[in-house]
C-alpha cells in the first residue's frame, strides 16, 4: 500500500467516526497522530546520533507518553503487542484524559524556552483536542500510522507531499479553511523570481499553511552543500518567521513546516493586526516579506488606530504592516484584490501614493479571475517591491491563460512560466508592458491596462458626429415607414 493509500484509507475510516465532521476534521486529526509519530521517530534519530558522537540525549516526551509505549507497543519479535495496547474505550480515554492534558502543559512549564521544540510541542496541542469518538477507530488509525517511517528521507518528503495534499482538500471543501491554502504553482513563481539567499530573514505575517515559508525553505534547501554547519543551523531556527490568527491554521501550519524539515519553526499565533506599526523599528524588519493576507474582511476603529492610514479594509491595513517592516534594501511580494489597486478614495490613494514615493515598486502581476476557487472567485494581483527609493517605472505582466480557471482546472506552473522568464529581463511582449510612475500618479490607479489590447479610437468633430446620428435617425424612419406599408397591404 502506498502512502497516498494509507492516508485514503485513513480518510475512509474517519469519515465513520461519529466525531469527525468534513475534511476539516479528518486532516486535523490525521494530523496530530501524523505528527506523534514523527515525534517518535525524531527523537529516535536524535538519540541514535548522540550515541555515535557520544553525547548524552534527553527525550522531549517522558517515557509513558512516547508512542512506542501507548500507541503501538512491540513484542520482543517487533509486532504489535496485543496484551498492553489499549483500544476501545481504554485508548480513547488515555488520549483524553492524560496523553492531551500532558502534551499542552509543554507550552506553560515555567522553563520552556519558546524557541524550544518542547514549547512548539505544547504550542500546538494548546489549540488541539482529539475529537475521534471511537477507541477503536483510532486503533485502526494508529496500527496504520505506525507502519510509517520518519526516518527515511524519501518517506518524509513523500508524506510532506501528502500532507500538502489534505490542506487543499480542506481549501477545496470551502469555508474558511480555504483561506490559508494558496496555490502552489503561485507560491513557486513567487519564491522563485525573488530567490532567498542564505543570511536572509523571510516573513509571513498571514502565514496560514506556511507555504511560502516552507518553498523558501526549499529553495534555501539547494544550497545545503555549500553551507556551514552554523549557517544550515541559521536557517532552520532564524531564517523563517511567521504569525498566523487562527488556531487550526497555526495548528495546520506548524505541522507543515516541521513535516517539510523545518524542527523547530518560528511561527507564533497572534494577530499581525493588534501591532502598532509606529513602533516597528528597523531591528523588527525583515529582508524578504511573502504574504497572500486575507482580503474582504472589515476591522474594527480598535485595529484601525494602530495604523497612520486609517481603514476597515483588511487587505489595506496588511499592505501598511508589510511596508513598514521591510528592511532597508528589501524585497517583498505581496498578494492583494484588484480592488487595492483601482479604488480612489482617501484612504487607498494615500497608501498608494506612499508606495510610489518610498518603494520601488517594480513590478505588478496580475492574475486571472478564479486563482483562489473555491474560496475565492476575486481576481487578484502580486505586488513586488524593495524598500530603496521610489518607483520610477512599473512593469506589468498579465496572466492570461488560455482556458478559465475553475476548480478543476486550477493555476499550473506552466501558466506562469513566461512571467518567471521574463521578470528579470522587464521586456514588453503581449503580456507584459512598462509605465512610467508619473503616469500612475495621476490617479493612482495601479490595475493593469494591457495596451495591446486598446484599440485606437478616433476622436471625430462635434459637427460630423451630429451628421451620423441624423444619418442613423434617417435609415430608422425609412425602415420604419417599410414596416408600416407591410402591415396595411395585410
Amino acid at each position: 500500500m502506498s502512502l497516498q493509500q494509507k492516508i485514503d484509507r485513513i480518510t475512509d475510516i474517519l469519515r465513520r467516526d461519529d466525531g469527525i465532521s468534513g475534511a476539516m476534521h479528518y486532516t486535523e486529526q490525521t494530523s496530530w497522530i501524523l505528527f506523534l509519530k514523527f515525534l517518535d521517530d525524531y527523537e529516535a534519530e536524535k538519540a541514535d546520533e548522540a550515541i555515535l558522537s557520544g553525547r548524552d540525549y534527553s527525550p522531549v516526551l517522558d517515557e509513558q507518553h512516547r508512542w512506542s509505549r501507548w500507541a503501538c507497543p512491540k513484542t520482543t519479535d517487533g509486532k504489535l503487542d496485543i496484551q498492553k495496547s489499549r483500544t476501545g474505550d481504554d485508548l480513547r480515554d488515555y488520549v483524553n484524559d492524560e496523553l492531551f492534558p500532558y502534551l499542552k502543559s509543554f507550552r506553560t512549564r515555567t522553563q520552556a524556552d519558546p524557541n524550544s521544540f518542547s514549547y512548539k510541542i505544547g504550542a500546538i496541542f494548546e489549540y488541539l483536542d482529539n475529537k475521534i469518538a471511537s477507541g477503536h477507530t483510532l486503533r485502526e488509525v494508529l496500527d496504520i500510522i505506525d507502519g510509517l517511517n520518519f526516518q527515511s528521507e524519501q518517506e518524509l518528503f513523500e508524506l510532506s507531499e501528502v500532507y500538502e495534499g489534505l490542506l487543499q482538500n480542506m481549501g477545496d471543501a470551502g469555508g474558511y479553511a480555504g483561506e490559508f491554502y494558496t496555490p502552489r504553482p503561485l507560491i513557486r513563481a513567487i519564491v522563485k523570481v525573488i530567490d532567498p539567499q542564505p543570511g536572509e530573514t523571510v516573513y509571513d505575517a498571514a502565514a496560514g499553511s506556511c507555504g511560502f515559508l516552507i518553498e523558501a525553505f526549499e529553495r534555501l534547501k539547494r544550497k545545503r552543500k555549500t553551507l556551514t554547519t552554523k549557517e544550515w543551523d541559521h536557517i532552520q531556527q532564524q531564517t523563517l518567521f511567521g504569525y498566523e490568527k487562527t488556531s487550526l491554521a497555526y495548528v495546520m501550519g506548524m505541522m507543515n513546516m516541521i513535516l517539510h524539515g523545518i524542527e523547530s519553526p518560528n511561527l507564533y499565533r497572534r494577530n499581525t493586526l493588534t501591532q502598532n506599526i509606529r513602533d516597528i523599528q528597523e531591528g523588527d524588519r525583515y529582508d524578504i516579506i511573502l504574504a497572500n493576507p486575507p482580503f474582504g474582511g472589515k476591522e474594527k476603529p480598535q485595529i484601525q488606530q494602530n495604523f497612520p492610514i486609517q481603514s476597515n479594509a483588511t487587505e489595506l491595513l496588511f499592505l501598511q504592516h508589510f511596508m513598514k517592516s521591510l528592511k532597508s534594501g528589501g524585497k517583498a511580494a505581496i498578494v492583494v484584490p484588484e480592488g487595492v489597486l483601482f479604488q480612489s478614495n482617501s484612504a487607498f490613494t494615500q497608501v498608494k501614493q506612499e508606495l510610489l514615493e518610498h518603494f520601488n515598486l517594480h513590478t505588478i502581476l496580475s492574475l486571472p479571475a478564479g486563482v483562489f476557487l473555491p474560496y475565492s472567485g476575486v481576481k487578484t494581483n502580486v505586488l513586488f517591491f524593495e524598500r530603496s527609493g521610489g518607483t520610477t517605472e512599473t512593469w506589468f505582466y498579465e496572466c492570461e491563460p488560455q482556458q478559465k480557471l475553475t476548480k478543476n482546472k486550477p493555476l499550473a506552473d506552466a501558466h506562469l512560466a513566461e512571467f518567471v522568464e521574463l521578470y528579470g529581463k522587464r521586456t514588453t511582449t503581449d503580456h507584459s508592458w512598462s509605465v512610467p510612475v508619473e503616469k500612475l500618479k495621476q490617479d493612482y490607479d495601479l490595475s493593469a491596462k494591457n495596451p495591446a489590447k486598446q484599440n485606437d479610437v478616433e476622436h471625430l468633430p462635434p459637427r460630423k458626429i451630429l451628421e451620423l446620428i441624423q444619418e442613423q435617425e434617417a435609415a430608422v424612419t425609412n425602415l420604419l415607414g417599410e414596416i408600416d406599408e407591410l402591415l396595411a397591404e395585410r
